[in-house]
């Protein structure tokens, strides 16, 4: 059974400073992530899956699949507010050879448990009962919180597992022990809280801050797996702090785009309406960060 292992980032989508997409970007981005980290996860939340049109996510499937080419697992993010696009995105990403899907809830209005079946069976029905179809709980996002009992039954129906974005460890605990088995996978969808999730039994942690620094994420990981405590809360009270600094740029999202360029990976810019971090944020970002060791003159 497929299972997301490992530091999976939710790939930022570059734009050109006009709002078009960069797929020369996204090709950059991509070759630089697929030798860096374990897996990526694109066009969801960081990613602006929702700022894009449904040929502009097929697009950027098809460009980061063939620029990865197999080294690493993508997941494609194929969440909308209506059942049949997200049916017809995950039905493309899987022929385009992506290794999986995720959809957050449909949003904007407010669904019943029935209803949000529907949409998952839906999605179920495009890509074949064989084909890994995570739930993407975000309950900011989505407006709502997906429950434990209704997770269970969509379990039941056939998903394949749930990137966990509650950012509630308790919740956490609960996935962990009522839902993952040898059928079912639980990936955390923060850097935030790996030290608590690894130690109840996660193997996979999605992290923003992966875009632009895998390396000290990969480093968390390891220490995770090889049952280093001690050195893993020092780790990940390191990445906490670098999760503050990200708010300089007002949204950990906007901050990315900031750091790849501070980095040296990539220049490129959020779609509008949000507006790229200002020269003084990114200075204060790389002040601080070099404060830290992460970058270095």
């Amino acid at each position: 059974m497929f299972k997301m292992r490992g530091v999976v980032p939710p790939v930022i989508t570059p734009f050109l400073e006009n709002g078009e997409v960069d797929y020369e970007g996204v090709k950059t981005l991509a070759r630089f992530l697929k030798n860096n980290v374990h897996g990526m996860f694109i066009t969801g939340s960081y990613g602006s899956g929702v700022l894009l049109t449904e040929e502009e996510r097929k697009k950027i499937t098809d460009v980061t699949v063939k620029e990865v080419d197999g080294k690493i697992p993508v997941i494609v993010h194929t969440g909308t507010a209506d059942t049949a696009s997200a049916a017809r995105l995950s039905k493309y990403a899987k022929e385009a050879g992506a290794q999986a899907v995720a959809a957050v809830g449909p949003y904007y209005y407010k669904h019943n448990d029935d209803s949000i079946c529907a949409f998952y069976d839906g999605i179920m029905k495009a890509v074949g009962p064989d084909y890994p179809v995570y739930v993407y709980n975000n309950t900011q996002f989505q407006g709502y919180t997906i429950s434990l009992e209704l997770l269970k039954r969509l379990k039941g129906m056939g998903i394949h597992g749930v990137k966990d974005a509650t950012f509630d460890i308790l919740a956490h605990a609960s996935y962990m022990r009522v839902l993952k088995d040898g059928n079912f996978d639980v990936a955390l969808g923060t850097e935030a809280m790996w030290l608590s999730a690894c130690v109840l039994g996660c193997e996979a942690f999605i992290p923003g801050i992966g875009n632009a620094l895998p390396e000290i994420c990969c480093k968390m990981f390891d220490q995770g797996m090889n049952k280093e405590y001690e050195a893993l809360r020092e780790t990940q009270f390191e990445v906490n702090q670098i999760r503050d600094i990200m708010y300089l740029a007002k949204s950990t999202q906007l901050a990315i785009y900031a750091m790849l360029e501070i980095r040296g990976i990539l220049k490129a810019f959020p779609r509008s309406p949000f507006l790229p971090p200002t020269q003084l944020e990114k200075d204060e970002i790389k002040a601080k960060l070099m404060e830290l060791g992460v970058v270095k003159l």
